[in-house]
């Protein structure tokens, strides 16, 4: 049954056309990913075989239909063909065994790429830092990829007798079925069906095998295909053998057979492999559950498109991976668009960008190198989530200042899921939760509470909040009670209903200021008197776990502010200057609620201690950095301090914690004690304590926006308009929430790892002709040995030794 298959094999190597044609093959593979800049895997600086396995398909359209262009079509044109079928097999061992030979030749010319993976196994910083799983599950990928292609040019090979009309109607055909489809799909009169149109076609299914994941549905889905082209190269070569009505019996029974093997029940039976070493394609439980039953389609559009660096393709690829992966589990009730919102000339780019710009999508200006020097350019890391009634903007770029720009955009990646599943969850929500501001004390205008009250309206009804007329019931509907920079003090009532909400279940974002510290009056003044609020709420806090203590902090890591440093020609000169009292937080917490979180700006924060209080448990999310001071009230402050030159000695302590979540059911502040006056209907709350959650942060400004003073137009969260710089507030208040009124096996999901796997650049950079040459010329070697052997093996055989 074999003779086939090894006549097959033996001679395509034995002639000098085949080598030829798997020459250029990896030829034109090593010199696009190793020689040429633009695609050179050297330049990407990632330990990643992508770029390779992105490639491989258009190269295997050409080198396929070139071996298997005279699998049958050669046999007629040379007339052994007849001879062949005189043999006693079956017409279907001749194909299958046609079939079995052609992809033999083309495992055997994709072999010696194996010298790729080596290389950057030994490129890698540190050495091995390569994902070995991953790239032996892309190289499964390829092996379906020609396993397919190899079907259906012996199918076109069947079908004439001139092996160049084969080879050329082989390409068209695995062009058009691997991109052609897929390009098809994209046009907007096929929009309804663009989804199951792009899953006809190969694209699809092969790009979610390469990056390292075997579901079944892509497994599935090569095999039916194999099957089919093979079943019809059968049928047609047998066509003057059997009845026509027999031929398209088998072709129907078929089709039945292959429709009923992709039904999603299959797809459900054997699930899907993740070999990648940190299962980063694998989703959490909590997505799956998020997703499963979805009863509306969701939308996610992508805007992180067009010609980006190397680093930035990685965040694209891995952002339409995970939306990829959430609508595997949804059936089919996630739709998503990649769209370039730089395509078109000047104009439309300009109008498309300030219509993103006014939906709260800002972009990022990078330096690109080129040729002639570093250009800028603009793109947009972000994304949209939304039903038909709802949507929500998504950052897919998660900055952190300071940070390699390789980790950061690795952060960037591990944010995803969480990024992505938060997004659908408040766009599904059935319930809306309530979020309260209070008022009443002083507390800022809704203009400077306009940013963190409108990000948090998405999925959440928000509004103030006025305690002293609130009834008790009426509490119970809200979830989340945000108290932002109070000046006057809590009365006991107040106290009464906030106790009231914790001890049923309530969160609480207490950002409170202690000391009464103003820039605006230090402006105006030129100098203050520090002294602490009285807000009474020491004692609840207190009672809790959690004491602010009525000190200031200096920080060497601070915020800038505009002071005039002179006067020239009747104009002041400004310039910024560290301001020791606007403390930037950099979070070293691994708690996902500030994990790998850019700078929280804040003002004239102090210090938290914690309390010992039974069954509650406190961590510590935000301390300052190790260069901090201390000052204690009263104090006084003035402008003039920026003139001062720090002494390094007074400012290298140890960080000082100054948020801390607390969490557990929290003590009944007024047990034995006469409830206020002013409540009405008094509840006992003795035997009432459900578990809470609660941030406790030494500070309020965090929370509020800058305002343009020339318009009264807010500014984004956490913008300084001074130093035109995007601080982390709005994403931590969103995180906080999301701890706050979610489960948190959600916030959970900002713990996700993904392993950094770069190539050492030192060594890149000394021995780049070395690895280029070697990677060009040694797959080339490889298979002039394979020939080599092969042809002394063949010439021993077949050459007789004559008698002496």
């Amino acid at each position: 049954m074999f003779s086939i298959y090894k006549k097959e094999v033996a001679s395509y190597f034995n002639s000098l056309i085949g080598y030829l044609a798997i020459s250029l093959f990896l030829l034109i593979t090593g010199l696009v990913l190793w020689f040429f800049p633009d695609s050179s895997m050297l330049e990407t600086g990632y330990a990643s075989l992508e770029g390779f396995f992105s490639l491989a398909p258009y190269l295997l359209i050409f080198l396929i239909p070139a071996i298997t262009m005279r699998s049958i079509a050669g046999e007629k044109a040379d007339g052994t063909y007849d001879l062949l079928l005189s043999r006693p097999i079956s017409l279907k061992q001749i194909v299958i065994e046609k079939y079995a030979g052609s992809l033999t030749i083309v495992i055997l010319a994709i072999l010696p790429t194996i010298v790729y993976a080596i290389t950057l196994y030994v490129l890698a910083f540190p050495i091995g830092n390569i994902d070995l799983g991953a790239t032996i599950g892309s190289y499964l990928g390829l092996l379906l990829l020609s396993s397919a292609f190899v079907a259906l040019s012996i199918f076109c090979s069947s079908l004439t007798q001139n092996p160049i009309i084969a080879f050329l109607l082989a390409i068209f055909l695995c062009f058009t079925i691997y991109y052609g489809i897929g390009a098809i799909a994209q046009l907007p009169i096929f929009t309804a069906v663009a989804d199951g149109l792009a899953g006809m076609g190969i694209q699809s299914h092969y790009d979610a095998v390469s990056r390292g994941v075997l579901a079944a549905q892509d497994f599935i889905y090569f095999l039916s295909f194999s099957i089919f082209f093979l079943t019809l190269s059968i049928g047609h070569l047998g066509r003057f053998f059997r009845a026509r009505k027999t031929t398209f019996t088998v072709y129907i029974g078929t089709i039945v057979f292959l429709l009923i093997l992709n039904q999603s029940f299959f797809y459900n039976l054997f699930g899907r492999i993740d070999f990648t070493e940190d299962k980063r394609f694998t989703l959490s439980d909590t997505s799956k559950e998020l997703i499963k039953n979805l009863d509306q389609d969701i939308y996610i559009t992508i805007f992180l498109d067009g010609d980006l660096p190397s680093g930035f393709k990685r965040l694209r690829r891995a952002a339409i991976d995970m939306a990829s992966d959430l609508q595997a589990y949804s059936d089919g009730r996630i739709k998503i668009n990649l769209v370039n919102p730089l395509e078109g000339n000047e104009q439309q780019q300009q109008e498309f960008t300030q219509a993103l710009i006014n939906r709260g999508l800002y972009p990022t200006n990078l330096s690109v190198k080129s040729e002639s020097g570093f250009s800028q350019k603009l793109i947009f890391p972000a994304a949209i989530v939304n039903t038909d009634s709802l949507e929500v903007n998504i950052s897919l770029l998660q900055n952190k200042t300071g940070a390699d720009p390789e980790y950061v955009l690795n952060n960037s990646i591990q944010n995803l899921e969480y990024a992505f599943a938060s997004a659908i969850r408040k766009v599904i929500a059935d319930k809306i939760s309530y979020i309260g501001f209070t008022e009443g004390h002083g507390e800022p205008s809704d203009l400077e509470l306009y940013d963190a009250m409108h990000t948090l309206m998405v999925g959440n009804q928000v509004g103030r909040l006025h305690l002293d007329s609130i009834h008790l019931e009426d509490l119970k509907q809200i979830q989340i009670i945000v108290i932002a920079k109070p000046i006057k003090p809590f009365s006991e009532s107040e106290k009464y209903k906030l106790d009231y909400f914790i001890r049923h279940g309530g969160g609480v974002i207490w950002a409170i200021d202690q000391l009464d510290a103003s820039l605006d009056a230090l402006r105006s003044q030129g100098n203050q008197t520090v002294i602490g609020r009285q807000l009474n709420l020491d004692d609840q806090l207190f009672l809790y776990g959690a004491r602010l203590n009525y000190n200031m902090i200096a920080d060497l890591n601070c915020g800038q502010i505009p002071l005039s440093v002179g006067n020239i020609g009747g104009n002041a000169q400004i310039e910024l200057s560290p301001w020791y009292f606007f403390p930037i937080l950099m979070p070293i917490s691994t708690h996902p609620v500030v994990k790998n979180l850019d700078g929280i700006r804040t003002e004239f924060i102090g210090t938290i201690d914690t309390v010992a209080c039974t069954g509650i448990k406190k961590e510590v999310i935000l301390q300052t950095s190790p260069f901090t001071r201390l000052l204690n009230t009263p104090m006084a402050l003035s402008l003039q301090m920026v003139e001062e030159r720090p002494d390094p000695t007074k400012f290298r302590t140890k960080p000082e914690p100054v948020g801390i979540l607390l969490s557990g059911k929290f003590p009944y502040i007024f047990e034995n004690r006469p409830v206020p006056s002013g409540i009405q209907s008094p509840v006992d709350l003795s035997n009432i304590s459900k578990p809470a959650k609660m941030l406790v942060i030494s500070d309020g400004d965090w929370l509020i926006n800058q305002v343009n003073a020339k318009d009264q137009s807010p500014y984004p969260l956490g913008w300084d308009r001074y130093t035109e710089q995007q601080f982390a507030n709005k994403i931590f208040l969103e995180n906080i929430v999301d701890y706050l009124v979610n489960d948190e096996s959600l916030i959970a999901l900002r713990n996700r790892e993904v392993k950094l796997r770069l190539l050492d650049q030192a060594k890149v950079r000394n021995e780049k002709v070395q690895w280029q040459v070697i990677n060009i010329i040694v797959p080339l070697v490889l298979l002039l040995l394979i020939g080599s052997v092969q042809q002394y093996i063949r010439k021993k055989k077949y050459t007789k030794k004559l008698p002496i």
